[in-house]
Order: C-alpha cells, then sequence, then structure tokens
C-alpha cells in the first residue's frame, strides 16, 4: 500500500508499518498467526480497536470486476480440464498493485477486494461440475435458470458459514491451518508492509508465475508439466510439478501432506493394478469398455472417483458428527446474540469478531428453500427443496473444515456432490419419485445447489480466515462475499450458453469431465446400475482409517479421491518443511518456517495469477483474431525432447524445491 497519513495506520497492539522495527517488518504476520493458542488470545495485524477504511465503494466495485473476470476464464477452464484456479491470492496482489498505483487504499480494504473476487472463481467451480450436465443431456439451458442455481447455492454457502466461524476460524486457529487464506493474509501485510517479508513473497511471486507460464500446457509448455511413470499392472507414480502445489504442501505441513499421499498412492499404486487384476476382460459400469482394454487414467476415472466418493462421505460424516457439540455451541452463541438485552451496545462486541445476526441465516435459508419450490425455471419441488437445505447444511460444514485442512485448491467438491446425488438419487426412488418426468433434472438441482454451496463455503471460509488474521470485521466480509456471489451468477448462464453455442459442452474440446460423471451417477442411481461395490470400498477404507489406525480420515479420502498426481508434490513441499523444522529449535525454528511461508505465498500466487491470465487470454482468443493468432503459435512444446522430458521436468522441479528450501533456511543468517 503507498504511504498514507499515520492516522490511517494500525497503533498499538498488532502495529502495522508504522513506528514498528525492521525485525518486526520482516516477520509479516506474527508468529502466534500460525501458533496453536486460543483464538481470542490472536491479536491481528489491525487491532480490533482500530478503525480503518474496509466496506468501501471502490473496494467492492473492483472486487466485482475481479470476480467476473475470474469466473468467466474459470468456467472454461474447469469446462476444458477439470481444475478451477483460486483467485483469493491473485485478487488481492492484483488489489494491492491498483490501490498502490493511485496511492490509496487500506489493508482492510485490500481484503474486500479479494473477499469479494474470490467468490466469482469459487462460484465458477460449483457450477462446471454439475449445471452443464443439462448441456450432455441435450436439454435447452436458459440465464434465469443458471442464476436461480447458482445464486442461491452461493448464499447458502455464505449464510450456512457464518454460524460456524466462531468454531472453525477463531475456536480451531493454530489446529486448522486454511492454507491459501494464511498465504493471502501473509501476501496483503508484506505488499503493506514492506521490507524482506515483502521481498520474499514478490521473489516468490515472480518465479512461481515464471515457472508457471514457462510449463504451463496452455503457455510455452518448454518442459513436460505433469511428469508420470507407467509401472506394472497399470499402476502410475507421477506428480503436477507446479509451484502451487508445491507451497501448499508447505504450508500445510507434513503430516496431513503424508496423510493425503497415502490415500493417492493406495489408489494408483494397489487399487488401479487390483481392479485391472480381478476385471481383466469384464465391463463394468460404469465402464464401457473391458476393464483389460482401459488405461489407467480410465480406471480411476471409471471406478476409483467412486471409492473416493465413499470414503469422502464417511469422513464428512465422522467430521459432522465431531463438530455436532461445537456447532450447537456456535448456535447458542448466535441465539444469545439475538437474545441479547437491549441495553447492550453493539460496540461492546469487538469489531473483529462481529457476524451478521444468525436470524440472518435461518430467514435466509428459509426464503432460498422457497424460492426453490416455486421458481418455475427450477424444476425443484418441496421435498427436493427441503434435501437441498438440509444437505448444504452438511457439505458446507465439511467443505469449511476441509479447506482448513489442506486447502481450498484440494477441496473434493465434486466427491460432496458425487455423495448428495447418490443420496437424493435414492430418496427419489424410495418415495417413487424417480418414475416422474424430469426427475434427472431435479436430482441435478439439487447437487448443483449443494455443489456450489460448498465451493463458496471453502472460499468463505479461506477468506475469513484471512480476514480474522489481519483485523477484518466478519459481518463486512460475509456481505462481501454475498455481492461477489450474485454479481458472478448473473454472468455465468451467459458465460455457460456461450461456451456450449461456440465449442459445444461435452464436446472433445470442452469435455466437462466432471459434469459428465455426475450425469452417469444420477442415470445409474435412477436406472438402479450404480457401482456400489465401489462406493462402499471406500467407505470401508475411510472407516479403517479413522477408527483402526486413528488417523484423519477425511484428509486420506481426499488423496484417494484425487489423482495421485496432485497429492505428490504436495508431499514433497510438507518434506521440506519437515526438513526444516527438524534442523532448527525455538525462535529460530519459526523464523525460517515463516519465512518458507511467505516464499510459497509468493509461489502460489505467482503460479495462480499466471493461471488466470492464461485462462482469460484463451476465453477471450475467440473474440479477436490477433489474440487467437497469439493463443495459437505461443507453445513451443517439449516434445523434441522425447524420453529426456520427464527426468528434466523432475531436475527442473527439484530446483524449485530447493530454491524453497534455500530461502527458508538462510531466513535471519547474516546477509540472507
Amino acid at each position: 500500500m503507498a504511504d498514507s497519513e499515520p492516522s490511517s495506520e494500525p497503533q498499538g497492539e498488532g502495529a502495522g508499518a508504522a513506528g514498528v522495527r525492521e525485525e518486526d517488518v520482516t516477520a509479516g504476520l506474527p508468529p502466534e498467526a500460525y501458533e496453536e493458542i486460543p483464538g481470542d488470545e490472536y491479536t491481528p495485524y489491525v487491532a480490533s480497536g482500530q478503525s480503518l477504511p474496509e466496506f468501501t465503494l471502490k473496494a467492492v466495485l473492483v472486487g466485482i470486476v475481479l470476480g467476473v473476470v475470474f469466473g468467466a476464464a474459470n468456467a472454461y477452464l474447469g469446462l476444458r480440464v477439470g481444475l478451477t484456479v483460486s483467485a483469493s491470492i491473485p485478487a488481492a496482489v492484483m488489489a494491492i498493485a491498483v490501490f498502490r498505483a493511485f496511492q490509496t487504499g487500506s489493508v482492510l480494504e485490500t481484503n474486500m477486494v479479494q473477499t469479494v473476487g474470490s467468490a466469482g472463481e469459487s462460484l465458477a467451480a460449483g457450477v462446471i461440475f454439475t449445471i452443464p450436465a443439462l448441456f450432455v443431456w441435450g436439454l435447452d439451458v436458459d440465464q434465469l435458470q443458471v442464476f436461480t442455481l447458482a445464486s442461491l447455492g452461493g448464499l447458502l454457502g455464505v449464510l450456512f458459514m457464518i454460524p460456524l466461524r466462531r468454531f472453525l476460524i477463531s475456536g480451531e486457529h493454530g489446529k486448522l491451518p486454511y492454507p491459501e487464506g494464511t498465504a493471502c493474509a501473509e501476501v496483503q501485510v508484506a505488499g503493506e508492509k514492506g521490507g524482506s517479508g515483502a521481498k520474499r513473497v514478490f521473489a516468490g511471486l515472480g518465479l512461481g508465475g515464471l515457472y508457471k507460464f514457462l510449463e504451463d500446457g496452455h503457455a510455452l509448455q518448454l518442459w513436460n508439466d505433469s511428469p508420470q511413470v507407467s509401472l506394472p499392472g497399470k499402476a502410475a507414480i507421477g506428480a503436477d510439478a507446479t509451484p502451487e502445489l508445491l507451497g501448499v504442501g508447505y504450508i500445510i505441513g507434513w503430516k496431513i501432506s503424508l496423510i493425503m499421499f497415502s490415500g493417492g498412492a493406495l489408489a494408483w499404486l494397489i487399487i488401479i493394478p487390483a481392479i485391472n487384476l480381478v476385471a481383466g476382460t469384464q465391463v463394468i459400469y460404469p465402464g464401457e469398455i473391458p476393464v483389460a482394454e482401459m488405461s489407467t487414467s480410465e480406471i480411476w476415472n471409471r471406478y476409483i472417483r467412486y471409492i473416493g466418493a465413499g470414503g469422502v462421505a464417511y469422513g464428512g460424516a465422522v467430521t459432522l458428527a465431531k463438530s455436532l457439540p461445537t456447532i450447537v455451541e456456535s448456535v447458542k452463541l448466535g441465539m444469545g446474540k439475538i437474545g441479547e438485552a437491549a441495553g447492550e451496545a453493539a460496540d461492546e462486541i469487538r469489531r473483529t469478531d462481529r457476524d451478521l445476526p444468525l436470524k440472518w441465516v435461518a430467514a435466509g435459508a428459509l426464503v432460498v428453500a422457497v424460492i426453490l419450490d416455486v421458481v418455475p425455471t427450477v424444476p425443484v419441488n418441496f421435498v427436493a427443496a427441503l434435501l437441498i437445505v438440509l444437505f448444504a447444511f452438511f457439505f458446507v460444514t465439511v467443505s469449511s473444515r476441509i479447506v482448513g485442512l489442506i486447502g481450498s485448491s484440494s477441496n473434493p467438491v465434486s466427491g460432496m456432490t458425487i455423495a448428495t446425488l447418490i443420496a437424493t438419487a435414492l430418496i427419489f426412488v424410495a418415495l417413487g419419485m424417480d418414475e416422474a418426468e424430469g426427475a434427472r433434472v431435479s436430482v441435478l438441482a439439487v447437487g448443483a445447489v449443494v455443489c456450489i454451496a460448498a465451493a463458496v463455503a471453502g472460499d468463505t471460509s479461506q477468506d475469513l480466515k484471512t480476514g480474522f488474521l489481519v483485523g477484518a470485521t466478519p459481518a463486512r466480509q460475509q456481505i462481501g462475499e454475498m455481492i461477489g456471489v450474485i454479481t458472478s451468477a448473473a454472468v455465468m448462464g451467459a458465460v455457460l450458453i456461450l461456451l456450449h453455442g461456440s465449442y459445444g459442452i461435452g464436446s472433445d474440446t470442452l469435455p466437462a469431465p466432471q459434469a459428465t460423471l455426475m450425469s452417469l451417477v444420477i442415470e445409474g442411481v435412477l436406472e438402479a446400475n450404480l457401482p456400489w461395490t465401489f462406493v462402499l470400498i471406500g467407505v470401508g477404507l475411510a472407516a479403517f482409517v479413522e477408527h483402526a489406525l486413528k488417523q484423519p480420515s477425511l484428509a486420506f479420502a481426499v488423496g484417494l479421491y484425487l489423482p495421485v498426481s496432485l497429492t505428490t508434490p504436495i508431499l514433497v513441499g510438507g518434506g521440506l518443511r519437515k526438513a526444516i523444522e527438524s534442523r532448527y529449535t525455538g525462535q529460530r525454528q519459526k523464523e525460517k518456517r515463516e519465512a518458507g511461508v511467505l516464499f510459497s505465498s509468493g509461489l502460489i500466487a505467482g503460479a495462480a495469477l499466471i493461471g488466470v491470465v492464461i485462462a482469460a487470454a484463451i476465453f477471450f482468443a475467440e473474440q479477436a483474431a490477433w489474440l487467437r493468432a497469439l493463443v495459437d503459435n505461443w507453445t513451443v512444446g517439449y516434445g523434441w525432447m522425447g524420453p529426456l522430458a520427464t527426468p528434466l521436468s523432475i531436475l527442473v522441479f527439484a530446483g524449485l524445491a530447493w530454491v524453497l528450501f534455500r530461502v527458508a533456511d538462510r531466513a535471519g543468517d547474516a546477509g540472507a
């Protein structure tokens, strides 16, 4: 942020740039941001007694613009490759740059920009995982239908997160790292404070962005960004050797990254070969050809995802059961606010602990259910509307805790949606509603709203963690999330219709992998041919990990569900942090660990920014001939390397990991 009047700087506890020693400036967030202490004892960067510009028109407008752009770009990218790019950190970095250029803006305004802007990306993720199934079925889709499902799902995600904030964000401080939220806070504080902390963040940002552009398959692609080694029996091991996954691994640490990797390794090194060996020449639904003729990726896509969905469903149920006492406590706290004595002034509640009133949650959920039941463009009856509210609350809780453990990038939203679709379809069958015309569309509508709610809740959780660390006002952030949801939802229908008209959703150009899988799940249950064996295997594995091994089954199930290529680089990042923490103790350990977190934050931000830029360039290329020519011809490719492509990829990624280790290891040393 540009220099501002002294009165606008946070003073006293949680002081910012004004009157702070250089050694404090280099530390970014205080060490307590990473330590397991009671949340109400943590002093944020902007103390609760300070008042800075926060919910301003310029911050909201910049956030809306970024949310719409990120949402549209991610819709295209997700339909094409099945992945989206997290926008919280890119939005924060862009806000810092914009406000610095105009010499205006406080750190809380920057935080509001990323809060509003990131809602578009998370909403797009939920939308493209489900609603495109309507196009796959050859049905007509209108903008009002998409807007209704997207906006109501997003609002449920924000509303149901409100009573959970005190428990998950404040009460679990130090236990749930919220890697993207913490990284985003580091980026904002570094941008505000300058000093060596900012240098580490922006050095990581530059290196992460450069690395991403050089390796990405949609950019130069100078080396293989996803090296994979095939093993006997169709087993395989590989890595999406990207800066953002390495950075996420460092931030979440060794234990969680190892549990995640164990799930992926079990799937790709043991279960896939076992399926191939046992099934042989059999055709097993949802496969359409003999298993023996399938590739490793096809076996994973057709069968392992069902196993992972079963594991995620069980892990989610366990998570909810464990959280019920604290959820009840949160609700009681909220009800207590409603019934507070009239004589208690609102300012007696700390600014940094003010949520929207709980009555908004109840009233909002009721309004959403009524709208879903009465709006003719959404084929949802009363039973389906009730299921939406119940499943949304369940998976908002699960999603909010998952992203606290392992980050939004690895949030298995599509796995939760599969579980929702299975349960909803079974209820429809039990009630005899499966024969009704449009039953599959009704089931999809339930899954779509729940999926969007879970995706938005994960983003909201990260944003609220960022706000908790920097000292934002939760109620204002919650309003900002709602604004971002509604404005992004307003354009999402037009984007989907445009893409379908240009390329065809479900085609080779835009295969929409998750939405296609959702359509198979719905048809499988309604037509009574769902592969329950695979779902129950996942349930059994998660139960074994939870109760026999006494390890968190949700992290394991996430690893089981995701491609092992995602969990491998995360494991490397976690290993680097373990190596740093094993070499030092006390204050030196904290100093070096936090330097690595700062640099990792930059790696995540840089790679995500370039990913968004590339996605936007691809999206808008069809609108301008010169841009289309640039996009079509900028890829160099690594094909000429032949067998050296994979070793080069591993070598370059090892170099990136070495740089991260050196940055952390040299922190605090003379001249470093």
